[in-house]
């Protein structure tokens, strides 16, 4: 059974239809890169995803569980966004640290509030709040940082923040692991060490979702890639196929632009 199944999404913004039909599934420990334009609707779809944005039409399921569906108003209810969006852990292409904490502290933060809310939270805080340190503390080993759990982000490159950020989003646990751009505010000294951190997730079977514009990246890394164009997918498949021998005229352009080959 897929992990997510994502049928005919659609999603309009005043006049604009920024989503078109968007169908694709997905199996437990793929990574599915996602590539396209700007303004193509790859970001738009993360969020609809992560219910950020509320998707017009359509229908969202993990693990064949209904998370939404246009035509059920019982999966629109907003009380229940929080729990839904606990399925999927979204690092941003900006990296959102809280500025006053530490790495460790920004990591654990989230899996706290949770916990607050639980009958073993409130028999023992001491025992829970020590599980989820040290969940925190071996995230961020992971990750590379293991001797930067104490620094604050204005303390941290713009990689090492990015690291936090995703020890952030594998703290709750996700099903599914989603990356907006996840390099493009970095130097690029700096963007090999967080790919090598996604390559490592993928290792450790993963199910992700990742919109980049690293396309060697998306190749070697991905069971399969979806280029967007005008909100709808264009062409979907087998990475070498997509990238190395696109057969739609918009993939072949976007390709040749992004290379510079034009």
């Amino acid at each position: 059974m897929a992990i997510l199944e994502v049928s005919n999404i659609r999603k309009s913004f005043g006049n604009v239809e920024v989503l078109k039909d968007i169908s694709f599934t997905m199996e437990k420990g793929q990574a599915l890169s996602i590539i396209g334009s700007s303004g193509s609707g790859k970001t738009t779809l993360l969020r609809c995803l992560n219910f950020l944005e509320r998707p017009d039409g359509g229908s969202i399921r993990v693990n064949g569980e209904k998370l939404f569906d246009a035509a059920d108003a019982a999966t629109q209810r907003d009380k229940e966004v929080r729990r839904k969006r606990l399925h999927f852990g979204l690092v941003f292409q900006s990296f959102n640290l809280f500025p006053q904490y530490t790495a460790l502290k920004n990591v654990m933060l989230a899996v706290e509030l949770l916990a607050k809310e639980t009958p073993e939270y409130k028999a023992d805080k001491r025992a829970v709040r020590e599980r989820i340190e040290a969940e925190a503390r071996a995230l961020l080993e992971q990750v590379g940082l293991q001797n930067r759990m104490q620094n604050y982000p204005w303390q941290l490159s713009g990689g090492q923040q990015q690291r936090v950020a995703i020890a952030r989003a594998l703290a709750l646990k996700p099903d599914i692991l989603c990356f907006d751009e996840p390099t493009s505010a970095l130097d690029p000294e700096l963007t090999g060490e967080v790919l090598r951190v996604i390559r490592s997730l993928k290792t450790d079977e993963r199910t992700m979702i990742i919109v980049t514009h690293e396309m060697e990246f998306a190749r070697d890394v991905s069971d399969q890639v979806i280029f967007m164009d005008g909100g709808v997918i264009v062409e979907q498949g087998d990475p070498a196929e997509i990238i190395n021998n696109p057969k739609e005229e918009r993939t072949i352009q976007f390709l040749r632009r992004f290379s510079g080959n034009e």
